[in-house]
């Protein structure tokens, strides 16, 4: 289950996991990012109804966009049967070494300093958002990021609210900077398609 902009809420991962535990004899994989700050609960709630595999990532390289924090998780999961039997010295002696890391990456990080719940509103998944705050600000619209964001939106909307996950976020991202880097509103879009130069990968999406 690839929850990639962290969408899913905790009691729906729970009669999620629950009935899909009932249904099929299969392992059950969910992978899911913390952008709301709701990861660890989403988790928490899937190993209660069973969940087989959820994806983490080590404490200085999780949350926010990120996925859930492995050391988190296993605190989280105290007293419970289910607790990752893993060396959390380990774990958290691996964090220092990617939190010295991470400092020299500084330039390409979201900017993000607290759990977003905007993120049920855009939608952008959470391999996505550092990279297109990179492109916006790369085509002179970085201080018009708020506006990148809704319009996002507003184009998933116009799009059909289709999946978006590579390739078919990229095209959402390419046609909403397209937008408010040209000023443009739906109904211009609608009444003016014909003659504007819409980017390759919106094209290239809408001819399959």
């Amino acid at each position: 289950i690839k929850d990639m902009a962290g969408l899913m809420k905790p009691e729906a991962a729970y009669q999620l996991i629950s009935t899909l535990k009932d249904a099929v004899d299969i392992p059950i994989h969910l992978h899911t990012h913390d952008t709301s700050g709701n990861g660890i609960f989403t988790y928490s709630r899937a190993v209660e109804a069973g969940v087989d595999v959820v994806d983490v990532a080590t404490g200085s390289m999780a949350g926010l966009t990120s996925q859930p924090s492995a050391n988190s998780l296993y605190y989280a999961l105290e007293g419970n049967e289910r607790k990752p039997n893993v060396n959390i010295k380990a774990y958290e002696e691996l964090g220092h070494y990617w939190e010295d890391t991470r400092k020299y990456y500084h330039d390409f990080e979201s900017g993000m300093m607290a759990p977003h719940t905007e993120v049920y509103e855009h939608e952008m998944p959470g391999g996505q958002y550092s990279n297109l705050q990179q492109q916006a600000k790369a085509v002179g619209l970085n201080d018009r990021w708020g506006e990148v964001k809704k319009m996002y939106r507003r184009v998933n909307d116009m799009f059909g609210d289709i999946v978006k996950v590579t390739p078919s976020s990229k095209v959402v991202g390419d046609m909403a900077l397209f937008m408010v880097q040209n000023e443009l509103s739906e109904d211009d879009v609608y009444d003016r398609g014909d003659s504007l130069d819409f980017p390759d990968s919106v094209v290239e999406f809408f001819q399959g």
